[in-house]
């Protein structure tokens, strides 16, 4: 038997969300299961799997130890490591605005690296004493948006979870802008325009692009401005209206314009001819354009620019 009193960051959230989190060794039918035979209850009583969980609630579950597993220790051991430094753009109580450069992930994934960016901004705040995992039981800091490893540019990280859940709202009602920059190959149409396709995963790692709608895909619609050209190269600003998997790189290289030093939608022989080899895009600025707010009103007309592009050819 295990017991949880919910705290302010654990609160706003289901019960079977919390618990999925907080005992990720349960399986799920078992949770179900154990809600239905009352072996999980909330404040002494029976409880529903999409109860929402409020500040001081007590949570008991009447389950084996096995399923129970102590990761404070390992997870300190994380966070006293030594990261690379932090490039921060902006950070206040709530959120934290910060620089990737190329070549870090923002998670652990397929290149299994010990320095993501959510390493390195849990770390930061844990030294600070703004995070502390003995102190809570299902949150820890989380990115909102995350950008591909060889990309560089903004990220935005939640402290607690009430700015978590606002800020991933605010960027699913597109209340959040977000513009790239990148160099691009070839041409476009028009100096300016708003592109709607079709776009559908290929598999884990790359996507497919089709004019017209199929089965599997998904619309997209991407803007964009050309800034200023540079022989065979362009200068882009995207704005995504959309925001799906490679969507700027395998959009316009769909229209004719991939960017340079992209291995995957790109030109191989004007990628050797400049000899770059990474992705030539930068997640370049944030707006919060905010319809209305509750915690974070304050950050409403604000805009956040990169401190950089690394580009490696100058406009």
């Amino acid at each position: 038997m295990k017991e949880f009193t919910i705290n302010k960051n654990d609160s706003g959230q289901s019960l079977d969300k919390f618990i999925i989190k907080t005992v990720p060794n349960l399986p799920k039918s078992l949770l179900y299961k154990y809600i239905r035979l009352k072996r999980i209850k909330l404040n002494g009583k029976r409880c529903e799997i999409s109860q929402i969980l409020c500040e001081k609630d007590i949570l008991t579950l009447y389950i084996n130890d096995e399923f129970f597993e102590d990761k404070s220790e390992n997870k300190k051991i994380g966070l006293n490591r030594t990261y690379s430094q932090l490039d921060i753009v902006y950070e206040d109580e709530n959120i934290i605005i910060v620089y990737k450069p190329v070549g870090t992930d923002v998670h652990h994934g397929a290149h299994k690296a010990d320095d993501t960016l959510i390493d390195i901004i849990q770390a930061y705040l844990y030294k600070k004493g703004e995070y502390d995992p003995d102190k809570e039981i299902s949150f820890s800091p989380a990115l909102c948006n995350r950008i591909d490893r060889n990309t560089a540019g903004l990220v935005i990280a939640a402290k607690n979870a009430a700015a978590l859940r606002e800020i991933n709202e605010k960027i699913r009602s597109r209340e959040i802008k977000k513009q790239y920059l990148c160099i691009c190959i070839g041409k476009l149409s028009q100096k300016h325009s708003i592109e709607t396709a079709y776009h559908c995963k290929k598999n884990h790692n790359s996507v497919m692009i089709s004019s017209n709608p199929e089965n599997g895909y998904k619309k997209i619609i991407t803007e964009y401005d050309i800034i200023k050209k540079k022989n065979d190269l362009m200068l882009v600003k995207v704005n995504l209206i959309t925001g799906r998997t490679h969507q700027i790189r395998a959009h316009l290289s769909f229209l004719g314009a991939p960017l340079l030093g992209d291995g995957k939608y790109g030109n191989v022989k004007i990628n050797k001819k400049y000899q770059v080899f990474t992705q030539q895009l930068c997640a370049y600025s944030i707006t919060f354009d905010f319809e209305n707010s509750d915690m974070l009103n304050y950050l409403n007309g604000k805009t956040f620019t990169s401190p950089r592009t690394e580009f490696k050819i100058e406009f």
